[in-house]
C-alpha cells in the first residue's frame, strides 16, 4: 500500500516587518545588515601557525564560502574585517595599525588564536601582547592554534555583529571615544 498523504510544509517565521497582500516591508537597516552579514569580504593577516588553520577552513572540508566570506581581500580598501592571526611583533604594530586605518567603515577585527588574542607563550619585549593594544577587537577566537571550527563560530560572531548594528553606531559619541583611545581618526 503507498501512503498518498501530502508531507507537512515546514516554513520558517517571516522577520519583523509589516505585510499584506502582495507585499512585505521592513527596515533599511535590517536588509542591509542582512547583506553585509552575508557578504564579508576578510583580509588575513597571517604570521604563523594560525595561518595553516585558516587555510584549513577556506578549503572544501569546512568551506567558509558557505558563510559570504569566500573572497579573501589582500587590499584593505576592499576588506571589511581583519583577521589578525598568529603571533604580532612589536616591530609590526604599526603596520597591523596602518592596515586597520586603510580599511573602510564598517569594519570588523577577529583576533585568532593565543598569539593575537594574549601573546601566546611568547610573553617577551619583542611581542605584543594582544592586537587589543593597537586596534579594537570585535571578536576573539581562543586557541594554540583554534580548530577550522572555532574560525566558523568567530565568524558566525562577527557576522552576528553586521547584522544587528546599526548605521548611526560608527557616529556615536561612545565609537568615537574608542577609536580616540586608539589613537585612530
Amino acid at each position: 500500500m503507498v501512503d498518498t498523504r501530502v508531507p507537512e510544509i515546514k516554513t520558517v517565521e517571516a522577520p519583523e516587518g509589516v505585510e499584506g497582500a502582495g507585499f512585505f516591508a521592513t527596515s533599511l537597516e535590517k536588509v542591509v545588515g542582512m547583506a553585509r552579514a552575508n557578504s564579508l569580504w576578510p583580509l588575513p593577516f597571517a604570521t604563523s601557525c594560525c595561518g595553516i588553520e585558516f587555510m584549513a577552513t577556506m578549503g572544501s572540508h569546512y568551506d567558509i564560502s558557505r558563510f559570504g566570506s569566500e573572497r579573501p581581500s589582500f587590499s584593505p580598501r576592499q576588506a571589511d574585517l581583519l583577521m589578525v592571526m598568529g603571533t604580532i611583533a612589536k616591530k609590526m604594530a604599526p603596520i597591523v595599525k596602518q592596515v586597520y586605518e586603510q580599511m573602510a567603515e564598517p569594519r570588523w577585527v577577529l583576533a585568532m588564536g593565543a598569539c593575537a588574542c594574549s601573546g601566546g607563550i611568547f610573553d617577551s619585549y619583542s611581542v605584543l601582547q594582544g592586537i587589543d593594544r593597537i586596534i579594537p577587537v570585535d571578536v576573539y577566537v581562543p586557541g594554540c592554534p583554534p580548530r577550522p571550527e572555532q574560525v566558523i563560530d568567530g565568524l558566525m560572531r562577527v557576522q552576528d555583529l553586521a547584522r544587528s548594528e546599526s548605521f548611526r553606531r560608527r557616529n556615536a559619541p561612545e565609537y568615537q571615544a574608542l577609536l580616540a583611545s586608539y589613537n585612530i581618526k
